[in-house]
């Protein structure tokens, strides 16, 4: 499918268009996008199905593999911190699990890789392991990097196998044909689905939306289907660089399980003041189409407020969504409060260049252009 079909396919009429035709670069950003921006914010997908209810959670198809996760995934970054110790992780954990939690979610590089070893002793006890669906991603960018990446973590989490292992940080626009590129990472991921390492595959991001749907593409050209993508979807993403509008149509019509994340940008879509409630905030990513809205979790404040939200949690209407939205708008706008699209601060490949590899011949590297 040439890149300009299927650009245009994915935003489903948002007006997305880039360059193609013979000799384009494919690691040219899109053309500027008017319609980054939506007319009406509160023309996103709806959830249809708020999904299973068993005691205090909801259970949800993960894409069209036949898998069904917990609405709520506990956040494997902030069990790491050191503001919380070895064993309130486990008991976090622990209880998180018992209440109806079954997605976890990490990444190798979460506290230099205590997030990990957290989850892992967590999991080994108890027989913890076989209730949740595990996740975790990889920053390495060449075959060689990310398969020692995927053992690594393995290790760490003292598991010998990964449910769901995804390319982390897909920031820039020639992070796609790296992935894919001969000796890319993409080769250590299937090599490693093979030997039973991995179940299913998938990317994240959260810079730019027509990042996302340039790796979507460049998979389609290459007759890859990924399971699952994870991205920013908050009140402030259906305003401003959206996600929500320019990716998730697309993985919902492809049967892809869209993964929320940044519900509350780490805290800092929290600071912007605006009057918005904590759990509104998770209700609005709950009624998205998501698989799974993951939320950081270090206490358990954070633990009780995720089940409250899925305990009250009812669908709403787009009139209940556009009000929400108006509430947001005036914070929205500029990115401010969205620091993982405008900034640095969350680009930890950025900082690590070691874990991109070589170039790939003939694609230059390109920085994100911001809005």
């Amino acid at each position: 499918m040439e890149r300009r079909s299927f650009l245009q396919g994915a935003a489903l009429g948002a007006g997305l268009a880039v360059t193609s035709g013979a000799g384009a670069a494919v690691n040219a950003p899109p053309a500027p996008l008017p319609n980054t921006r939506p007319a009406d914010p509160a023309a996103l997908p709806l959830v249809t199905d708020p999904g299973e209810r068993r005691g205090e959670m909801l259970y949800r198809p993960f894409g069209r593999t036949g898998e069904t996760i917990s609405a709520i995934g506990m956040g494997g970054f902030h069990l790491g911190k050191s503001a919380v110790t070895d064993a309130e992780a486990t008991r976090l954990i622990h209880e998180g699990v018992d209440r109806g939690i079954t997605f976890m979610d990490n990444c190798w590089d979460y506290n230099e890789g205590r997030s990990e070893e957290r989850m892992g002793i967590a999991l080994e006890q108890n027989g913890t392991r076989n209730k949740v669906f595990l996740m975790s991603k990889m920053d390495g960018r060449t075959k060689q990097e990310a398969m020692k990446q995927i053992d690594q973590s393995l290790r760490r989490l003292r598991t010998d196998r990964i449910d769901l292992v995804q390319h982390h940080e897909i920031l820039r626009y020639d992070d796609p044909d790296r992935v894919f590129a001969e000796g890319g990472a993409m080769e250590a991921f299937q090599e490693a689905k093979k030997a039973g390492k991995l179940r299913y595959i998938g990317f994240t991001g959260h810079k730019d939306p027509r990042i996302h749907l340039q790796m979507l593409e460049v998979a389609a050209e290459r007759g890859f289907h990924f399971d699952a993508v994870q991205m920013p979807l908050n009140v402030m993403d259906a305003h401003f660089r959206s996600f929500g509008h320019l990716v998730l149509p697309y993985l919902v019509q492809n049967g892809i399980a869209p993964l929320a994340m940044k519900t509350f940008g780490d805290g800092v879509i929290l600071k912007s003041d605006a009057p918005i409630k904590p759990i509104e905030y998770l209700h609005f990513s709950l009624n998205l189409p998501t698989a799974v809205v993951i939320t950081g979790i270090q206490n358990q404040r954070d633990l009780d407020q995720a089940f409250e939200a899925v305990k009250t949690f009812r669908p709403m209407d787009k009139a209940t969504v556009a009000e929400l939205l108006n509430r947001s708008r005036p914070y929205a706008l500029e990115g401010k409060y969205e620091l993982f699209k405008t900034s640095a601060t969350f680009d930890g490949t950025a900082k690590n260049a070691a874990w991109l590899g070589e170039d790939v011949p003939g694609v230059k590297t390109l920085a994100p252009t911001m809005e």
